[in-house]
């Protein structure tokens, strides 16, 4: 067990942001409520999985809706908590322990105040290794999980209960649908499960990778290093492109951020020109109208000079990125996982193929 103190936040908010590949909401808002959290009093134990008991009750949190409604419209704070509170509520019985639905953006610091708020440990790992945009796409539910009950709640004191569906599909659906009636953005949780099947279905430690990853960027930045070759020193991987930013489709739709980017090379990537589409979160890129990279590998877009993540409705004409392809994990690789996380999950007619 260890401790979250304010000085890891930053990292942890940096690593997250990268590892998020655009979405996940916005980091530093995640960022600026556990900073809060901490100064008043608050206290974030993390376990290891290793350390989560077998018949332990958890729940999985996070965010919901589309990363851009955020910038808009700003959360209360304790929709999440507000969400695993009413699923206690219809269970009879708390919880042991939070287990964070992706490391990703803003929904990486977000588990953090609900394990706070409700005086339990957060399990150090999450269910995607990043960030993706659908509910059935984290491994508790890709591997057996129960969707339901699940429990979505908003800023305003709504909560809505969902006692059974059909599969996890069906929830992101009747979840989705739900949540847009709530203005775009609503707490969510999940997922419940005990210690044993957690075990088997989290994609460990990612919380520290997080860490590293961040740390790495600001020791980059202090000693005027490559942050993106930091990057890669820890995460593994490698760089696609550094360019710019040329142009920037983007619409808010059913939920979601969709759209993509088109970046030209710069330096001795001149010539080249790539197209970057998005879900809330990078899924693919096409270069020479072939598809070269597509999920589950993380396509991260960072600004060049600062190594900063950019999410994907930050993205702006002109801005220097490096582009980076960093690996998947493992528990993503399975036909299983492939059938609901892979390309063509995502509409592309494509079989995945590991690029790094």
């Amino acid at each position: 067990m260890w401790q979250v103190v304010e000085a890891d936040l930053m990292p942890i908010s940096i690593g997250a942001g990268v590892l998020g590949t655009g979405g996940g909401g916005n980091p530093y808002l995640g960022y600026l409520r556990v900073r809060e959290l901490l100064r008043s009093g608050g206290t974030v134990c993390v376990i290891d999985p290793e350390e989560v008991g077998d018949d332990d009750l958890l729940v999985v949190v996070g965010g919901m809706g589309s990363p851009m409604v955020s910038y808009e419209k700003l959360a209360r704070g304790n929709e999440e908590t507000a969400a695993a509170q009413a699923l206690e509520r219809h269970l009879g019985r708390t919880f042991d322990a939070i287990a964070p639905f992706e490391m990703g953006g803003g929904n990486s610091m977000v588990p953090m105040i609900v394990a706070a708020t409700m005086g339990i440990p957060l399990v150090n790992g999450d269910g995607m290794g990043r960030a993706f945009p659908e509910l059935q796409m984290i491994t508790y539910l890709i591997y057996g999980g129960a969707p339901a009950p699940a429990a979505i709640a908003d800023e305003r004191g709504n909560h809505v209960v969902i006692t059974e569906v059909l599969d996890a599909a069906w929830l992101e659906r009747i979840a989705r649908a739900a949540t847009i009636e709530m203005g775009g953005h609503a707490g969510l949780a999940t997922a419940v499960m005990d210690g044993a099947f957690c075990k088997r279905s989290i994609i460990p430690h990612t919380l520290e990778l997080a860490r590293s990853i961040g740390q790495a960027v600001l020791d980059a930045r202090e000693h005027k290093h490559d942050p993106g070759a930091a990057i890669i020193d820890i995460a593994g991987g490698r760089q696609y492109l550094r360019g710019k930013v040329t142009d920037v489709h983007r619409e808010t739709t059913a939920g979601f951020a969709r759209g993509h980017m088109t970046l030209e090379g710069l330096g001795t990537h001149v010539g080249r020109s790539i197209r970057v589409d998005f879900q809330n979160e990078n899924v693919a890129i096409w270069e020479d109208e072939r598809a070269t990279v597509t999920v589950p590998d993380l396509i991260c877009v960072i600004a060049t000079d600062t190594g900063e993540p950019i999410t994907t409705e930050m993205i702006r004409f002109g801005s220097r990125v490096d582009v980076l392809v960093l690996p998947c994990p493992a528990l993503l690789t399975t036909e299983r996982a492939l059938a609901v996380v892979g390309p063509r999950a995502f509409g592309m007619e494509l079989d995945y193929t590991p690029a790094c």
